[in-house]
Order: structure tokens, then C-alpha cells, then sequence
């Protein structure tokens, strides 16, 4: 392991890798470990959900195919009492699993067989926002009409109710909230919120602005807050 090891907010980072494929955890164990991660593994969905519960754990790596619980329903039980990032791998490259994943409540996914560096890419620029930067002078919170967001905690609520979000949920409403009235494409949001060059389809941004919506608009059918702009794309209302 390097010396230096990875840190967040001065704690080192711990990362869950969840696959049954022995041989490939341990190349990704070994990977992120040479980085200075400390690394937790689970070999079936059981475990899985034990270890996500159980240990402070800072980003997941979740296998689609798992022995006991399938990943997507790994995933749905983990947004039950927890919001962190979560990375699926899928062997399958069929666009509805793809979205699937992301509706149970993944962050982001990876198609295998994938590419070591791209993994930690993607990792990350997962983790790199959930940082603010010390140089950074910023509010510790913004408040939007009864939406209030906590950048300490990184923390949501409305009209004082704490709402669930994971962390691409909560950059999405964090720019918008930021930048009232300002319309962002599809292909905007993918290029800031996830940082990369996003090889997904956009739909992507849909499926997440469909989960902000239902989770923080009285009526999500009709929203007041995240709005949509036809033919370009979605803004936050001025309040």
C-alpha cells in the first residue's frame, strides 16, 4: 500500500467491493489499495448489505450478478438507510439494465469488461464532489424556496423534512438551486455532474431528474421547482 493514503476530510477512504468473481476483486483490491484506499469485500449479496451497514464505508462497487440478492435489489436495500455512492458493474449492455440500476439508486454504472483506470475515474469524480475544496469559500447552506441544502452534511430537506438523496442527486439540485433560471442540456448535466466523458446515454439525466422530482416536488407531475425546459432542457425556478 502507498504511504499516502487517500483521505476525506482527513479520514481515510474506504471503498466496498461487491462481485463474486474472486479473481477480479482481487485485481481491483489490489488496484485501489496501491492508491491508499482501504478496501472491504463482499462476495454475495448478503454480505453485501451487512458490510454497507455495518462498516463507514465511503463509495461501493457492486456487482449486477450476485449469488443470494441480486445487485439491483443490494442497491434498493442500501438506499434504505444509506445515500452512499454506489458504482454498479453489469456484464449485460442492454440500455434497460443499464437504467435500471440507476432507478434502484446507483450513481453511476460500468460495463465489464471494463478498464481499471476508467473504474478509478469514475471513483474519483464521485468522490470529488462530495468534497469542497479548502481554497473554496462557500455558504455552509443554500436555501431555495422550502428546499434547504446543507453542504456540511450534504444534507437536503423541505420545509424542514430531511429527504434522502444520493450523491449525483444531490450535485443535480445543487447546481440548479445555485443557478436559478438557468437552462442545462442533457449533455451539460453530463459533462458537469458526472465529470467525465460519459459513454451512457442521456436518458441518464432523465432517470435522475425524474428521482430529484418525486422526491422533493409536492406534486411531481407538475413540478414548481425543477423545471423543464421543452427541446433544450432543465432548469431550477427562480424563487
Amino acid at each position: 500500500m502507498n504511504d499516502e493514503q487517500v483521505k476525506l476530510g482527513g479520514i481515510i477512504l474506504k471503498i466496498l467491493i461487491v462481485d463474486d468473481e474472486k479473481l477480479l476483486v482481487k485485481g481491483i483490491k489490489f488496484n485501489f489499495e496501491q492508491d491508499g484506499y482501504q478496501v472491504e469485500v463482499a462476495y454475495d449479496g448478503e454480505e453485501a448489505i451487512k458490510l454497507a451497514r455495518d462498516k463507514s464505508i465511503d463509495i461501493i462497487i457492486l456487482d449486477l450478478m450476485l449469488p443470494k440478492i441480486d445487485g439491483l435489489t443490494v442497491c434498493q436495500k442500501i438506499r434504505e438507510f444509506s445515500t452512499t455512492p454506489i458504482i454498479m458493474l453489469t456484464a449485460k449492455s442492454e440500455d434497460i439494465d443499464k437504467i435500471l440500476g440507476l432507478e434502484y439508486g446507483a450513481d453511476d454504472y460500468l460495463t465489464k469488461p471494463f478498464n481499471i483506470l476508467e473504474l478509478k475515474a469514475r471513483v474519483k469524480a464521485i468522490l470529488r464532489r462530495m468534497t469542497v475544496p479548502s481554497s473554496e469559500v462557500r455558504k455552509t447552506t443554500l436555501i431555495a424556496g422550502d428546499i434547504e441544502l446543507d453542504y456540511n452534511t450534504r444534507k437536503v430537506s423541505v420545509k424542514d423534512k430531511e429527504v434522502d438523496l444520493t450523491a449525483k442527486e444531490f450535485d443535480l439540485i445543487d447546481l440548479f438551486a445555485a443557478n436559478p433560471g438557468r437552462v442545462y442540456s442533457r449533455e451539460n448535466l453530463l459533462d458537469i455532474i458526472w465529470g467525465y466523458d460519459y459513454p451512457g446515454d442521456i436518458r441518464t439525466v432523465d432517470v435522475h431528474v425524474r428521482r430529484l422530482r418525486e422526491k422533493l416536488e409536492p406534486n411531481p407531475a407538475q413540478p414548481t421547482y425543477v423545471l423543464t425546459k421543452w427541446g433544450v432542457g432543465y432548469y431550477f425556478k427562480e424563487v
